[in-house]
């Protein structure tokens, strides 16, 4: 069931919000314009006037990818790391989407619908270091990557000190870094720019 239930999770994190939104909103394709990231921060950064709309459709859309996956899992009686394993699946489709020639986003929503699936506190810390940073510095990247970065902490402590789980989330975050690599290189010259600032 672990296995059947996470190849299904990869085809739903496979869908992609913000290419679907963009091309129903008449926006064009998220990935040949703007940083040319299919997610929510570049939707918000190229849409224009119905950006903000099109970014929160995106964000939710993907989110809801990860938290839809680990509560299925859930439902269907898996627990633990399993629920992790299914949320990492859902997590992988996003960032190399079969549906979309592998070129997917780079997962910071998806990350968080996992986690809320797991554990709303999980959830709710990832949502406060971003905001947080995010609030100090308006640098969504850097925001994720905090966020990111001290997820295994708080996993650890709020799954019960679940090794196996942390470990899954651990491999998630190590992606997402790996996704921002470009953004790292951004921050430390001090080149990276908020949303709405076109690069």
């Amino acid at each position: 069931m672990l296995w059947g239930l996470s190849a299904l999770a990869y085809l739903l994190g496979s869908v992609s919000s913000a290419i679907i939104v963009c091309r129903l909103m008449g926006l064009g394709d998220p990935r040949e314009a703007g940083s040319g990231n299919p997610g929510a921060t570049n939707v918000l950064r190229i849409g224009g006037e119905r950006g903000k709309l099109a970014a929160a459709i995106t964000l939710l859309g993907d989110l809801l990818k990860g938290l839809v996956a680990v509560l299925a899992a859930r439902w269907a009686g898996l627990e633990g790391w399993q629920l992790g394993v299914v949320g990492f699946a859902a997590f992988l489709g996003h960032l190399y989407p079969l549906f979309f020639g592998f070129r997917g986003g780079k997962g910071v929503a998806t990350f968080l619908g996992v986690l809320f699936g797991l554990n709303p506190l999980m959830g709710l810390a990832f949502a406060v270091i971003w905001l947080f940073v995010a609030k100090v510095l308006k640098i969504s990247s850097a925001a994720a990557l905090a966020a990111s970065a001290l997820s295994p902490l708080y996993v650890w402590w709020l799954s019960g000190q679940d090794q196996a789980l942390t470990a899954v989330i651990t491999l998630m975050a190590v992606l997402l870094w790996w996704r921002h690599r470009s953004n790292i290189v951004r921050l430390l010259r001090g080149e990276e720019k908020a949303p709405t600032q076109s690069r």
